[in-house]
Parts: C-alpha cells; sequence; structure tokens
C-alpha cells in the first residue's frame, strides 16, 4: 500500500509546514489588520466624544467627560 502512496513522508512533512507557515502569516496579517482597524476606531471615537462635548457646550449643556461614560 505504502507503495502506492504519491506522497513521501518528506512531501507530506514540508507540506505540512509550508501550510502552517502560510496559515502563520495570514494569521499575522489579519492581527495586524484588525489592530490598526481598531486603533483607527479608537480615534472615531474619541473624535466623535469630542464633538459630542462640543455641541453640548455649544446648547449650554455643562456636562464633563465622565457624564458621557457608559456604565
Amino acid at each position: 500500500m505504502a507503495d502506492n502512496d504519491p506522497w513521501s513522508a518528506q512531501d507530506l512533512s514540508r507540506f505540512a509546514e509550508n501550510l502552517l507557515q502560510q496559515l502563520q502569516e495570514n494569521f499575522q496579517a489579519l492581527t495586524e489588520k484588525l489592530t490598526l482597524r481598531m486603533e483607527e476606531m479608537g480615534e472615531h471615537i474619541d473624535d466623535l466624544e469630542k464633538h459630542v462635548t462640543d455641541l453640548m457646550a455649544q446648547a449650554g449643556i455643562e456636562n464633563t467627560n465622565e457624564d458621557l461614560m457608559v456604565p
């Protein structure tokens, strides 16, 4: 049966190693992309919070940033 097997142990080992390397590279790229998106979202939230505070000040509403935080 082993004689009919087109894959040698070395071929399978190389294949598995390449597959794991690709998975690691893809995971790393995804992690970097997710981290960047989270940083961008944090910046957007900070901007939104500032705009809300500015609008509240224009409307004459006195609130601090702590009042805007969700418990």
